[in-house]
């Protein structure tokens, strides 16, 4: 047997449970993995929301992404064998489990040097934020504007774009400010009067601007600084499509940039394991304590990554 969360019903956090299930058994190119790391995103909480659909599948596999060991291999898998420390991302079983049946497609190997716990927070994060600043097509002279630039894309945004010569300016929280000075930003409180700080500290011009947060006062802000609009790229402010503002992602009329992210959690992960990338973990629990975790990811400004350990 093995532990699994379920949210009972469609809500909140307080419908997470743990329950025991049998444990699962991989298919044909499927491995099993005897999971170290899970890591908390926000698709989590919305997929048993309700919100958004109202699937009752949605109900058992929320968690997309872990770090563990492989502990068997099933028919048809090359390239991996028990022992192997991975990370998985991108599958729909449920992540939030002692041990997860995942596609072999879906593995990365674990860098050695790289905590189980850093290593299950990297790639979905990584991903998007490889896609925001490939799209972004900076030349290394550019000034980018970043919208919450201490969230877990945001800060990888932001040190990605200084890695290819940008001048970043960067909002986040009041209390942000000081990561986002550690991060090479420009640090700037969010909030009324941001067009006028914007360029107060850009007085040059702002170039591209990354929204990871899509608001109307980023995309509204962005729009009045930028003179492109199709440099105005967001992976959430899907509301404001007739602008003519790019949308990445999986919301309507958005590029999914499948391969662009393929490439970048292999990219970023590497990165972050030469030490070239920082994404601090900010919160640790316990698997009985995942509604916790979703409680606090969900409340927001968290300026890291939540990971929950089996």
């Amino acid at each position: 047997m093995t532990r699994h969360v379920v949210a009972k019903d469609f809500g909140g956090p307080e419908q997470l449970e743990v329950v025991e299930v049998p444990t699962p058994e991989p298919g044909e190119r499927q491995v099993r993995v005897a999971v170290r790391a899970i890591g908390v995103n926000p698709i989590d909480w919305k997929s048993y929301s309700g919100a958004t659909s109202r699937n009752p599948e949605s109900l058992s596999t929320f968690g997309f992404e872990l770090s563990g060991v492989v502990d068997a291999v099933g028919e048809g898998v090359d390239g991996w064998s028990v022992g192997d420390e991975v990370i998985a991302h991108g599958f729909h079983d449920g992540a939030y489990a002692d041990a997860v049946v995942v596609p072999a497609t879906t593995l990365l190997a674990k860098p050695a040097g790289m905590s189980f716990e850093q290593a299950a927070v990297v790639a979905l994060v990584g991903g998007t934020a490889w896609h925001l600043v490939e799209a972004a097509s900076l030349d290394g002279s550019e000034t980018v504007l970043v919208h919450n630039g201490t969230g877990g894309v945001g800060s990888l945004v932001v040190q990605l774009a200084r890695l290819r010569g940008a001048r970043v300016v960067a909002t986040g929280g009041p209390e942000s400010q000081d990561r986002l000075r550690e991060l090479g930003a420009v640090p700037l409180v969010y909030g009324d009067g941001l067009l006028d700080r914007v360029r107060s500290a850009a007085p040059e011009g702002v170039d591209v601007a990354l929204d990871c947060v899509g608001t109307d006062e980023a995309i509204d802000v962005s729009l009045a600084l930028v003179a492109d609009p199709g440099r105005v790229i967001s992976i959430a402010g899907f509301g404001r499509a007739g602008d003519g503002i790019r949308l990445l992602g999986g919301g309507p009329g958005a590029d999914p940039g499948t391969r662009i992210r393929t490439v970048g959690r292999a990219e970023v992960v590497r990165l972050v394991a030469e030490g070239r990338l920082t994404l601090p973990i900010v919160g640790t629990f316990r698997l009985e304590e995942t509604a916790r975790a979703h409680e606090v990811s969900r409340a927001g400004h968290v300026a890291g990554k939540l990971v929950v350990v089996p």
